[in-house]
């Protein structure tokens, strides 16, 4: 599964994610592992790009991580970055 969403503390977002504080559609799929960010320079951008991210085909997504970990389930995202799960 990916997972896409925006923070401005990467760190805090994946604690909260993996303890089953995070959204809704992690809460029952931890683990989650970080694939993939993107520094935005502010909310408004990350958002923006955030939206083009979850409209991407699963290909594509996968292209912008690259090569996946293996056991790899879900990642999340940003410091006004844009993180793919």
């Amino acid at each position: 599964l990916l997972y896409t969403g925006i923070t401005n503390d990467v760190e805090r977002r994946l604690k909260a994610h993996n303890s089953g504080n995070g959204c809704r559609f992690t809460k029952h799929r931890a683990p989650v592992k970080l694939l993939y960010t993107e520094k935005a320079m502010n909310r408004a951008w990350a958002l923006q790009r955030e939206f083009q991210i979850k409209r991407l085909p699963r290909k594509k997504k996968l292209s912008l991580i690259g090569d996946v970990p293996s056991g790899a389930t879900l990642s999340n995202r940003n410091s006004f970055n844009v993180n793919k799960l």
